[in-house]
Order: C-alpha cells, then structure tokens, then sequence
C-alpha cells in the first residue's frame, strides 16, 4: 500500500477551481477583479504569486465565502484574513449579547440561530411554537433542516410541505455549490431521501415563501421568515451565524401568538 499523499492544491489551483465553479472565463475575472487577464493566467499557472490584497480581490470577485477565503490564503502563503473563536470566547461577549436582545426583541414570535451546518445555536420562548411535537432524539442535537423535513419532526404538521421543501432544499444547494464537500453536501443528501416531495403551491404568488403550520388546536399559523447575518465580521464563528425570524404573515397568526406567547 502506498503511503503517499496528495500534495497540498496551489492557490493558482484553488483560484482555477473557483473560477470554473462560478463559470467565469480568465478575462470574466480579470474584468471583475480589474486586472489583466494576462496576470490572472500567470496566477493559476504559478507563474506569479500573488499579493494578499490579490487574494482577497479575486476572492471577492468570485464570491468565495470567508472560510475558503483563508484557505487561498494559506495556499497563498499569507495569513488568514479571518479568526476563528468558539462563541462563548470572551471576546465574542458583544455578538452573545446582540443576539439575545435580537431574540428577545422578536418573542413571542420564532427566532433561532444557526451555524453553518444549520445546527441551532439559540432560540428564543417562542421557537416552541415550531418545536412542538418533535422527537426528542432530533432535539438532542438540534439542526435546523433536519427538524424542519423529517418525518419525525415537523413535517407532518406543515400543510405546504411539497413548497417549504423545495425552498429548504434550494436554498440549502446554493450554499453547496458557494462551498462544495464536507457537512452541508452529506446534510444535503440526507434531506433530499426525506418523503415530503410533489408539487408545490405558491400562495403568495412568487412573492415569498410562507411556512404553513398547523398549530395544536388544528388553526393554521402562516409565517414568513427572514435571515439576518452579521455582514462586516471578521470572526468566522460570528460571519458563520444566521438569525432566522418567523413573522406572522397574516392577523390571525398575530393575534394568536399575541394573546398566548406562544402556540401549542
């Protein structure tokens, strides 16, 4: 058996597989990046090494997200633009406290934080509302996908299920295709094997997505939802995170968790 590895890729490797990924032409990035196409050529031959603040402008250009940022980086032989602290780090105090008043702000309606695989960091009272019912085994380890499309979790009680779905899924395979391989590609083919596929409706007539939730007393909640992100981080725990919110997308769903905080 041969106990040989791989080299480690180049960056003008790297920046070649991105590029490609994206589907640009060398001049496609030369004339995003406003430089020749000349010098991008050199680049991914090896022929020229780049700066960092090349790196970091052909990393712009091809929408390379901060993680894979670092990694051209180190390729490069540059250190990394981005640090990486768990979130309880001492330093990351301000962030823990923006996203509790953030969660707060929004009870009694729905709102959780995930990280880049989707697994739920926090969730605010009002969350409960979507947990209701869960298996306990999907709650041990919470993700939110998972939870969201899985037979056992909460599925069964979406009434637009077949167009949630779809919406999951796709938005899922284009943070897959932003970021090829590891955790999300192994998430998203275990998702895609879940029962819940068919034709979708489109309530809101291509405007938006609504979540249709049938609620414990058998009423439909209708929510849409909204992402916030923490835009100018330069801490990949922090750039990583996403806020997911739940607003009511009609009265009847904001009257209900108006008078009783949360419906179960």
């Amino acid at each position: 058996m041969s106990t040989l590895q791989s080299a480690p890729a180049t960056f003008g490797t790297l920046i070649r597989e991105w590029r490609r990924r994206r589907r640009l032409s060398q001049l496609d990035l030369a004339i995003g990046a406003d430089v020749s196409s000349r010098h991008v050529s050199f680049i991914e031959t090896g022929r020229s090494m780049p700066s960092r603040a090349m790196v970091l402008r052909l990393a712009a250009t091809l929408g390379v997200p901060p993680r894979e940022q670092n990694h051209l980086l180190l390729a490069a032989g540059l250190a990394p633009e981005f640090t990486e602290r768990r979130l309880d780090d001492p330093e990351l105090a301000p962030v823990r406290a923006g996203i509790e008043r953030v969660l707060a702000a929004y009870d009694p309606h729905p709102c959780l934080v995930v990280d880049r695989g989707w697994n739920i960091v926090e969730a605010n009272a009002g969350t409960a509302v979507l947990l209701d019912g869960v298996a306990p085994d999907l709650l041990a380890a919470p993700n939110a996908l998972r939870i969201a499309l899985h037979p056992d979790g909460l599925a069964p009680r979406i009434r637009n299920l077949a167009q949630w779905r779809h919406h999951l899924l796709e938005r899922l395979r284009r943070e897959v295709t932003a970021a090829p391989g590891g955790e999300l590609a192994a998430l998203l083919a275990e998702l895609e094997a879940y029962p819940g596929g068919g034709e979708a409706d489109d309530q809101f007539g291509g405007v938006a997505v609504p979540l249709r939730l049938t609620a414990g007393d058998g009423s439909e909640l209708t929510f849409l939802s909204t992402v916030t992100t923490f835009g100018t981080a330069l801490d990949l725990t922090v750039a990583e995170l996403s806020i997911e919110a739940f607003l009511p997308a009609d009265e009847a769903t904001a009257a209900a968790l108006s008078h009783s905080g949360t419906v179960r």
